[in-house]
């Protein structure tokens, strides 16, 4: 089957210098993209070189350097604690960043254009394992609805450019990320990041104890990020939603947005175990019950993806082994 894609392409990858973000670059130059023999070209700006949050700037942008191919994967991301103490930010900074972006593809004539979203579109109690088709259904969790509405918009912005417009996007809903060139910032990093910096650090201080948030209860399914950017390119190659094979709704309708996870949960209180045994923790841990769980169960549905052939290739064990390793060579030494 002819790839959606060549290999000349001009592709622009939206936040280029985050942990997606450089993810994607090392996934597209493996498969043979942005490589000069193959007239290709990855369009990597810096937040210096380009500001996403200013329009006229990315216009701008856009006209000088003519992206064949756009990949949003820039976003303002964080944790709970975050989440709960900047809504405003969430919410106003990612409009802003993908309803700038996702113009003006639209306006040059891009010719394939990826939205990266997050599980956490999804409702709160929604049924497990979440298909597609339950984005809507209810009512989100409070904790980090703000960064989730602003990702529905973006999802829907892309679905009604295609509807009216015939814009070329596909939109990809990934479970929670962890591995290379994470945020390990104490109040707004994500629960892997938080918990082998944690137990990494008690191990280094010989500390006795370690609290975690919350009940230690909600199951979380985690993907490693390298698997998240050969989902991207080989979406970008081989899924065309208007293709007669291509995943449908419950109505039949060609879905624009697509699960991309492991299909695999565990507990918070099994991660932390998982972790503090790799990294050798010795001491106990503590769970402070007055922080909140979030999500009591978040497990995707990927099977639409597997149908088209991706699969996850890193086990959980794996990468948080390399995750850890990485973290002690640039944090430790």
């Amino acid at each position: 089957m002819k790839k959606e894609i060549q290999h000349n392409e001009r592709i622009f990858i939206a936040g280029a210098n985050g942990m997606v973000g450089k993810s994607i670059k090392r996934s597209l130059l493996k498969s043979g993209y942005g490589i000069k023999e193959n007239n290709g070209l990855l369009l990597t700006p810096s937040r210096k070189e380009l500001d996403l949050l200013n329009y006229n700037e990315v216009e701008s942008w856009f006209i000088k350097n003519k992206p064949t191919i756009v990949i949003l994967a820039a976003a303002k991301v964080g944790g709970i604690q975050a989440n709960n103490s900047m809504p405003a930010d969430f919410i106003l900074e990612n409009l802003k960043i993908q309803t700038n972006v996702i113009e003006n593809s639209w306006k040059a004539n891009v010719k394939r254009f990826v939205f990266l979203g997050s599980s956490c579109i999804y409702p709160k109690f929604a049924q497990q394992p979440i298909k597609e088709d339950y984005l809507l259904e209810s009512h989100l969790e409070a904790t980090n609805e703000w960064y989730a509405i602003a990702k529905i918009a973006g999802l829907k912005l892309c679905e009604a450019l295609r509807s009216q417009h015939k814009f070329d996007t596909i939109s990809l809903m990934p479970t929670n990320l962890y591995g290379p060139g994470d945020n390990y910032h104490p109040q707004n990093s994500h629960v892997m990041a938080a918990l082998i910096s944690k137990f990494s650090k008690a191990t280094l201080n010989s500390e006795p104890i370690v609290e975690c948030w919350g009940s230690g209860s909600p199951l979380r399914e985690f993907l490693h990020v390298d698997d998240l950017a050969d989902a991207v390119v080989f979406c970008l190659e081989n899924w065309q939603p208007t293709r007669e094979d291509s995943p449908k709704d419950i109505f039949g309708n060609p879905l624009n947005h697509l699960n991309v996870g492991t299909g695999k949960d565990i507990s918070i209180k099994q991660l932390a175990n998982k972790i503090s045994s790799l990294i050798g923790f010795k001491g106990e841990i503590i769970w402070d019950k007055s922080k909140p769980d979030g999500t009591p169960k978040k497990q995707l549905d990927i099977s639409k993806i597997s149908k088209l052939g991706w699969s996850p290739k890193v086990s959980l064990d794996k990468g948080i082994s390399e995750t850890i390793s990485i973290y002690k060579k640039t944090y430790e030494n």
